[in-house]
């Protein structure tokens, strides 16, 4: 079992991912810088990571999508492989094509760095196995342009294809206007794709992946992915 973390200029979240995989999780994982046309190994996860690919110039993403390695992970996730992209990474999925929607700025207009609650909605996919369904866990936010947004169509198909992984809510796990501080569609926090197989998310399960960090929430997110690359359903307990 082998990962990959995908390395942009600008990211700054790729050591956290290669520290978890690497040390938390304990399984074997490279860095891929974005210039690479190709995987020099065999791969079955691939991470993009948060930071600000090439400085959030234009919008956040929409130059690192044009990245040489990216028809590679385009390719790779198309053909079923299992694609994370956290903060950065979820936005570089959607201007991809990866993931439907969008992320823009913040409702405030302020970059907002703090811990969040999120509820738990769908714990059948390969990322979230190791969760219950309405679950609530405590993940920490860094970004300025984490809203998603898309159109009424778009938010149908998602809520009818349980592609809603998680909301933004309240301690209790209350879904409230109060709790979608970043002015998200539905609060929405994390999103996969029909097939499942990659997920995005704006909050960085990486930055709470041990208990020295002050919970260790996020590191089920990959313990889940190992459980699924081992052989177990999604869903699986």
């Amino acid at each position: 079992m082998k990962f990959a973390v995908i390395v942009f200029p600008g990211s700054n979240c790729d050591a956290d991912c290669y520290h978890v995989v690497k040390e938390v999780i304990k399984k074997d994982v490279d860095y891929v810088w974005h210039q690479e046309k190709d995987f020099q190994a065999e791969y079955d996860c691939l991470i993009l990571p948060g930071g600000f690919s090439y400085g959030d110039y234009l919008r956040t993403g929409s130059i690192a999508r044009f990245s040489p390695i990216m028809n590679k992970v385009i390719e790779f996730a198309e053909a079923g492989g299992l694609v994370l992209g956290i903060c950065n990474g979820f936005q570089i999925l959607t201007e991809a094509g990866l993931l439907p929607g969008a992320l823009v700025r913040n409702k405030e207009l302020k970059f907002v760095c703090k811990d969040t609650f999120l509820r738990v909605e769908n714990d059948q996919t390969p990322f979230t196995s190791d969760y219950t369904k309405g679950q609530v866990i405590k993940i920490p936010v860094a970004h300025g342009e984490g809203a998603y947004v898309c159109d009424e169509n778009t938010l149908k198909k998602l809520k009818e294809n349980n592609q809603i992984v998680f909301r933004y809510s309240t301690s209790l796990g209350e879904v409230t206007a109060s709790s979608n501080f970043n002015g998200s569609t539905d609060n929405i926090a994390g999103i996969v794709n029909e097939k499942g197989n990659v997920l995005g998310m704006m909050p960085h399960p990486e930055r709470c992946a041990e208990a020295v960090l002050g919970n260790d929430f996020g590191k089920y997110i990959f313990t889940s992915i190992v459980k699924w690359l081992e052989g177990g359903a999604p869903g699986g307990k």
